[in-house]
């Protein structure tokens, strides 16, 4: 099953803005998710419309499973 986790920032816009990691390694805490989360904040680097991101709103892991029918 392949997996993202998805980090919801809030942007001194106002608008959402989502950053997706693909493939997270297993057993992420939620201290380890807030931390890089600051740390992305702190960076000043992300943002959208010329706004930077400016607090955390939400974190999941987003799973999606693939079943083959035909098979070349």
């Amino acid at each position: 099953m392949d997996q993202t986790l998805e980090l919801i920032f809030k942007t001194a816009g106002g608008k959402r803005m989502t950053l997706t990691v693909d493939a997270p390694k297993e057993g992420l805490t939620e201290a380890e998710v807030r931390q890089a989360m600051q740390e992305v904040i702190g960076s000043g680097v992300f943002g959208t419309d010329g706004y930077p991101v400016e607090s955390a709103e939400a974190a999941r892991i987003v799973s999606r499973g693939v079943t083959d029918i035909i098979t070349a």
